[in-house]
């Protein structure tokens, strides 16, 4: 564990005027990348999507409500399992704050997994989670939208790469089965769009609490002796005073 030298706060200062350049670069530079994701072309989807949520059967076009935007978050939960995936749980526990505010922006938000509606609205209910949740169980929506994978299958791709050569270099740690993404969508009158999706690291960015554990000496914790980064993940009902008391004394 590397704690940071101790110094006068007069050359504090001089790095911390150092490293706001850097930030201000960072912000500019994420400013660009914006304008230029707003300026990818789009495609039209054509093929209808029969989901299941909490008020019966929809299609994509429900989702939306009378939001001309839609964000869509691919949880992992595989059909044979009880429990989401702990790190797209992470991940969700992150939602509610900016969730709040994407109406106000005629953008609405959805997560779809597939498994079945009854162990997303069980998982769901114990988690305190409030997102509408649907189960496209039945459907290819997953698969279509790059987060369904079988690396044995030789066209098979997750982030615009490919399966098998990701998991063999270790970037994947799934077979077969499901990984995490967010799609985004777009409605011109009764025509639905497809603008963006983003996977794997590209997710880091809507999870709240590495952007304030990134701002601490001790950072993420990625020098700990975990065997992947987010080994040290638990459900948020699942943390105990001891493991905080352990934690705090690491």
């Amino acid at each position: 564990m590397n704690i940071p030298r101790i110094v006068p706060r007069s050359e504090w200062l001089a790095a911390r005027a150092r490293l706001l350049e850097q930030e201000k670069e960072l912000t500019r530079r994420r400013d660009r990348l914006a304008a230029a994701r707003r300026e990818m072309p789009m495609v039209e989807i054509d093929k209808p999507y029969q989901l299941e949520g909490p008020d019966g059967t929809a299609d994509l076009p429900d989702l939306f409500g009378r939001h001309k935007q839609l964000i869509v978050y691919h949880f992992m939960f595989e059909p044979d399992r009880d429990e989401g995936c702990p790190s797209c749980s992470y991940l969700a526990d992150n939602f509610t704050g900016a969730i709040l505010h994407l109406p106000a922006r005629d953008t609405a938000f959805a997560v779809v997994s597939r498994a079945p509606l009854a162990k997303l609205t069980a998982f769901k209910q114990r988690m305190g989670w409030t997102f509408p949740w649907y189960s496209s169980y039945r459907s290819d929506f997953n698969a279509d939208f790059g987060v369904t994978v079988d690396a044995a299958a030789p066209d098979s791709t997750y982030n615009y790469r490919s399966t098998a050569a990701q998991l063999a270099a270790g970037a994947i740690w799934i077979e077969r089965g499901e990984l995490p993404g967010l799609s985004v969508f777009l409605r011109e009158g009764e025509r639905i769009f497809h603008t963006y999706s983003t996977y794997s690291r590209g997710l880091d960015q809507f999870i709240n609490t590495y952007n304030y554990l990134d701002l601490t000496p001790l950072g993420r914790g990625a020098d700990d002796a975990v065997p992947y980064p987010m080994a040290w993940l638990r459900y948020h009902d699942k943390y105990d005073a001891a493991e905080e008391h352990q934690c705090s004394h690491h």
